[in-house]
């Protein structure tokens, strides 16, 4: 699968998304799709208990999920001198916004 990349830990998204809550998975899935629909140099770093998304080999990352029992914490990297946006959102809730700042913090990676 493009866009994913390995850093010696082997995990991929399958391993990954067993850990995540049946009810909260359709959720992280479509952030997850949304992320690499941003543009074709979108990294994903599978970690342990979360997935971080970064812009081309230069490692910078724009967005890190991850899921809780029934919501999906999420932090938003605009620029390395600005503080990360923290946020929580769950099931049901719409993502306009998120995919909004989501959609700038991807732009502001130069």
């Amino acid at each position: 699968m493009e866009g994913i990349i390995s850093f010696g830990n082997k995990r991929t998204y399958n391993d990954f998304k067993k850990q995540i809550a049946p009810e909260t998975l359709p959720l992280f899935d479509s952030l997850r799709n949304f992320c690499f629909s941003l543009g074709e140099n979108v990294i994903e770093d599978v970690r342990i208990h979360r997935i971080v998304f970064c812009k081309s080999m230069t490692f910078r990352w724009f967005a890190d999920l991850e899921p809780q029992k029934d919501s999906i914490l999420i932090k938003i990297q605009m620029d390395r001198k600005l503080p990360q946006k923290t946020s929580q959102i769950s099931s049901g809730k719409s993502l306009d916004e998120l995919k909004s700042e989501l959609q700038k913090a991807y732009n502001m990676i130069h």
